[in-house]
C-alpha cells in the first residue's frame, strides 16, 4: 500500500513539473511572437536633430536584400546547434560499451527513459528556450529605447521646411515629423541592441561550449579550437555586415553580442551544469544492527578495553613466548685461533 502511494505521489510531482515547464516554454514563445509580429508593444518615439550626420546614411533597402538576410541567420542559428548536439550525443552513446549504458528511472520504479533521448531533449529544449529568450531581450530593448538606425533620416524623410529646421542644433520631437513609409520608419527606430548579432552570438557560444565540454578528441589538439573559432568568427561577421550596411551602429552590435553571450553562458553553467551527466546521490549510510540479547536490541556504544583484560592479554603473550625455543641470531663465521687461552697465559 505504501509503495503504491509513493509511486502515485512521485508520478504526480513529475507530471506537474513537466506541465509547468511546458507552460513556461509556451509563454516564452508567445511573448516572442507578440514582440516580433504584432503592435502590442509600441516603439518609443525619440526625437532627432535636423541634418544629423549620425542618422543620415543612405537607406540600404529591406532586410531581405542584406548580404546576411534574417532567414539565413535564423536557419543557421537553428540548424548548426541542432546538428552538432545530435551528432555529439549519438557518437558519445554508441561509443560506450553495453556495460556502461544505464537506464534512468523517470517515474518511480516502473518506467525507464533512455539517457540518449533524455540528454538530447534536455540540451535542445534549453537551447530553444534561450533562443526565444534572446529574441525577447533584444526586442524589448529595441521597443523601450527606440534608438534610430544609421539610415533613419533616409527612411523618415522629414520635411525640414515645414519643421522649420534652420540649423543642425534644432531638436525635433514631433511624432508626425516623418513622411516616409510608416513600416520602414518603425523598423528604423529599432536599432539597440542588434537582434541578429545577439542571436548569432548566442548560438555560437552555446555550440562552442558544447563542443569544448563534451567532445573528446584524441591525437589532435587543434580540432576543437578550429571549430570553436570558426563559429565565433561567423557570429562576429554578422555584426560586421550589419554595421557595414548602415543597419546598426557599433554600440548596437556590441550590446547584442553581450546579450546573446551572457544568456548562453548562464544557461550552460547554471541550468544544465556544463553538459555533464547527473551524478546519482550516494546511498545513505546504514549502521549495522548489533546482536540482540534476549530479543531486545542493544545500543551501539564505543568499546573501551579494561585494564584487567589488557593485563591478561599481556600475560598470555608472555606465556606463549616462553614455550617457544630460543634461537640465536645468525652470525657470520668467526675464525678461532688454534692456540688455547691457557697456553697464552
Amino acid at each position: 500500500m505504501s509503495a503504491g502511494l509513493e509511486y502515485s505521489s512521485s508520478f504526480s510531482v513529475l507530471r506537474t513539473m513537466f506541465y509547468f515547464q511546458l507552460v513556461i516554454m509556451a509563454g516564452t514563445v508567445l511573448l516572442a511572437y507578440y514582440f516580433e509580429y504584432t503592435d502590442t508593444f509600441p516603439v518609443h518615439v525619440q526625437g532627432f536633430f535636423c541634418y544629423d550626420k549620425t542618422f543620415s546614411k543612405p537607406y540600404p533597402g529591406p532586410e531581405e536584400n542584406s548580404k546576411v538576410p534574417p532567414i539565413l541567420v535564423y536557419s543557421l542559428v537553428t540548424a548548426i546547434p541542432t546538428i552538432t548536439i545530435l551528432a555529439g550525443e549519438l557518437m558519445a552513446f554508441f561509443m560506450k560499451s553495453e556495460s556502461t549504458r544505464e537506464k534512468t528511472i523517470v517515474t518511480a520504479d516502473c518506467c525507464y527513459f533512455s539517457p540518449l533521448l533524455r540528454r538530447i531533449i534536455r540540451f535542445l529544449g534549453v537551447y530553444s528556450f534561450g533562443l526565444f529568450t534572446t529574441t525577447i531581450f533584444a526586442n524589448a530593448g529595441q521597443v523601450v529605447t527606440g534608438n534610430q538606425t544609421p539610415h533613419f533620416l533616409s527612411a523618415c524623410r522629414p520635411n525640414y521646411t515645414v519643421l522649420g529646421c534652420h540649423s543642425n542644433l534644432q531638436y525635433i520631437t514631433e511624432r508626425r515629423a516623418c513622411t516616409g513609409n510608416p513600416l520602414i520608419v518603425t523598423s528604423a527606430r529599432k536599432s539597440f541592441p542588434s537582434k541578429d548579432a545577439a542571436l548569432s552570438v548566442y548560438s555560437a557560444v552555446y555550440t562552442v561550449m558544447y563542443v569544448t565540454l563534451v567532445f573528446r578528441t584524441k591525437g589532435t589538439r587543434l580540432t576543437k579550437p578550429t571549430v570553436s573559432l570558426t563559429l565565433l568568427c561567423l557570429a562576429m561577421l554578422v555584426g560586421v555586415v550589419r554595421v557595414a550596411e548602415y543597419r546598426n551602429h557599433w554600440a548596437d552590435v556590441l550590446a547584442g553580442y553581450f546579450t546573446g553571450g551572457a544568456i548562453a553562458v548562464f544557461l550552460v553553467t547554471c541550468v544544465i551544469n556544463n553538459f555533464q551527466h547527473a551524478k546519482p546521490s550516494p546511498p545513505p549510510m546504514r549502521l549495522r544492527r548489533p546482536e540482540s540479547v534476549l530479543g531486545m536490541p542493544m545500543v551501539a556504544l564505543p568499546c573501551v578495553e579494561s585494564p584487567l583484560e589488557k593485563l591478561q592479554g599481556d600475560l598470555h603473550s608472555l606465556r606463549s613466548h616462553d614455550h617457544q625455543p630460543y634461537r640465536f641470531p645468525a652470525t657470520p663465521d668467526v675464525l678461532i685461533p688454534s692456540r688455547s687461552i691457557s697456553s697464552e697465559v
